[in-house]
């Protein structure tokens, strides 16, 4: 079943200007900051709304400059991107994650070239650095790993650079004794670590259970009062951090580890109300990255309630989250005049809040379960992005063609392969 449906325009409508934030008459710093940016958001509705008596098919996914601008950043990048020296795994994932989302052409020189380059960061010792010659760590290498996953849709070339025998001896020198993992030797210890090692563990096929041990008992120690997931247990919740609690517990196949509730109520109350994007804590202004950070874990959430309910055939038409609210934010407040997507009004683009909020778009428009797909779909019809598979946030294809070009290969230490059956 493949049900398109084309959603009205939440913002024209005279009760939507009711939603704006109420200070009820005591001004704080954080109201005064909540109001700025509502009001920066309220000029680009009401100029939204203005436009529907000029154009039709609106709001429109202006996704041409979009590919441009990220083209661009896999030949050339300005000098402001300096301060990412040591991220630069995560700007060929950014930007190669947002391309294959947004259906662009990735030439098989241009997949070779990027492999090169991620070859060349890969430490001889196991692992992934921010760069060439600098110290492995896991983020970079969790980046490098699902950016050759993508460019192995182009060439089997590019999966062929991940060395498994050293990768697996470089996670298992990260494990602490309490189930975590350091995000680079001496480094720190939070639940990123758990999520990118299993995550690249897992696309790989070199999980097993001494990688695994005692993961699931740290990943729900960071689940908090308020229900979301702090980077380590009694610190704060947090949408970066929910994200990775929840997909690392499914990846370990341990989710009845997590107060599933308590998460959702935590999540749901996330989305504001006016602009209709997400917050990454209690109390904090939209920021167009957590559009997935928060909104990716309702699908988990979502796949997780359906399995564990006696009805094999639940399914459901929506998220439990306001898909239309948020994808009016991205289309109208979060697109760059120039190409690129941004944090929220005033702010400038990068190919980071590109690559997440396109990601937490294609979350919103597209509902995958069981023997359901539906698509909902604000604006123009063209505005439909490729699906993601939310646990990796790598396109279907990629997961698919990784797993089967790693899953034949026996662990690099023992003779099991990995059990996919919780994924």
């Amino acid at each position: 079943m493949n049900d398109v449906e084309v959603r009205p325009i939440r913002c024209v409508s005279d009760s939507f200007w009711n939603l704006q934030y109420d200070n009820e008459g005591n001004e704080t710093h954080t109201s005064t900051e909540q109001k700025q940016v509502e009001d920066s958001i309220q000029k680009c509705y009401k100029s939204f709304k203005s436009s529907l008596n000029v154009y039709s098919d609106v709001p429109l996914l202006e996704r041409e400059s979009h590919k441009s601008f990220l083209r661009k950043g896999l030949k050339h990048l300005s000098s402001s991107y300096e301060c990412l020296d040591a991220s630069r795994p995560w700007i060929c994932y950014w930007i190669l994650h947002s391309l294959e989302l947004l259906e662009a052409t990735i030439s098989e020189e241009e997949a070779l070239s990027v492999a090169d380059f991620l070859s060349r960061c890969q430490d001889p010792e196991g692992g992934f650095a921010g760069g060439p010659g600098q110290l492995a760590h896991l983020a970079p290498t969790y980046a490098a790993v699902n950016a050759l996953c993508i460019l192995g849709n182009v060439t089997e070339k590019a999966l062929d650079v991940i060395n498994r025998e050293t990768l697996f001896k470089f996670l298992m020198r990260l494990k602490t004794k309490d189930g975590a993992f350091l995000m680079h030797e001496g480094g720190e210890e939070d639940i990123r670590g758990v999520y990118c090692a299993l995550s690249s563990a897992r696309l790989t096929n070199i999980m097993n259970k001494e990688l695994v041990e005692g993961a699931e008992d740290f990943v729900a120690r960071c689940q908090t009062y308020e229900g979301g997931f702090a980077g380590y247990p009694g610190m704060e919740a947090h949408g970066g951090y929910s994200f990775c609690g929840i997909a690392a517990l499914t990846l370990l196949g341990h989710t009845e580890r997590c107060d599933l509730k308590s998460l959702l109520r935590w999540t749901a109350n996330r989305q504001t109300k006016f602009e209709g994007g997400f917050q990454g804590r209690t109390n904090k202004l939209v920021d167009g990255c957590y559009s997935f950070w928060q909104g990716g874990v309702f699908p988990i959430m979502h796949m997780i309630m359906c399995t564990e309910d006696d009805d094999p055939n639940l399914s459901a038409n929506r998220w439990l989250f306001d898909q239309e609210a948020l994808q009016e934010y991205i289309l109208i407040c979060c697109q760059h005049v120039f190409g690129g997507l941004i944090d929220k009004p005033g702010k400038p683009r990068d190919y980071y809040h590109t690559c997440y909020c396109l990601s937490g778009l294609t979350v919103a428009q597209h509902v995958l379960g069981g023997n359901l797909s539906k698509e909902i779909v604000v604006g123009n019809p063209a505005n439909k992005l490729r699906a993601t598979q939310p646990v990796f946030n790598l396109s279907i294809d990629s997961v698919m063609i990784a797993s089967q070009h790693f899953g034949a290969m026996q662990h690099p230490t023992s003779s099991s392969k990995m059990d996919t059956s919780s994924s």
